[in-house]
């Protein structure tokens, strides 16, 4: 995919009304620091669309991001962050799913896992609660540049054991640093969206 253009289009807060867009939507899922804004930016050859940030937890609202006009790409918020109250967590979750219950345009759930752990509570939460919502996520394994290529395997086991995967279920190694993994997510993303 040649990206001519991106941008910050939508930002909904917890009070928010959620657009009703007509182009096709692909989402993103995951915790608080495991590199969400550097696959957005990375997928868009943008350096600081979305916003990384050394204090976790920056995104609390759901972003859209228009795509060459052609589609959205929906940032949700990083959940699983400590520092944040309970109530305030409640309401992502609210928002969250209000998001994946209503979207008319939502074609396919990326659910960002970072390569060096093993999926904690909230990963397995949030994967079959997109599961509950009808979607079949698509892990991407974030960070791979930070471990060695003989561990790849072995971790990415790990993940599809912690989140208990089907057989068929796709994960995806990505690293911002090097783009591996770049050119696959997009192709999925085409895919979906020519469905």
């Amino acid at each position: 995919m040649i990206i001519k253009s991106a941008e910050l289009e939508t930002v909904c807060g917890i009070t928010s009304v959620l657009p009703d867009n007509e182009l096709c939507e692909v989402a993103f899922a995951g915790k608080s620091n495991v590199g969400k804004s550097s696959l957005i930016n990375g997928l868009l050859n943008r350096k600081s669309l979305a916003r990384t940030s050394s204090s976790p937890g920056k995104t609390q609202t759901i972003n859209f991001y228009n795509v060459n006009k052609e589609l959205y790409f929906v940032d949700l918020p990083g959940y699983g962050y400590a520092k944040v109250s309970q109530e305030i967590r409640a309401k992502w979750g609210k928002m969250i799913e209000k998001y994946l219950h209503t979207s008319k345009q939502l074609r396919v759930v990326f659910l960002l896992i970072d390569i060096r752990h093993a999926p904690g509570e909230n990963d397995k939460i949030m994967y079959d609660w997109i599961v509950a919502n009808g979607y079949e996520p698509v892990i991407i394994a974030t960070k791979l540049d930070k471990i060695k290529r003989s561990q790849k395997d072995k971790n990415i086991k790990i993940i599809k054991e912690k989140l208990q995967l089907s057989g068929n279920a796709k994960i995806i190694p990505f690293s911002a640093v090097s783009k591996q993994g770049r050119d696959e997510i997009w192709d999925f993303i085409q895919r979906s969206i020519a469905d």
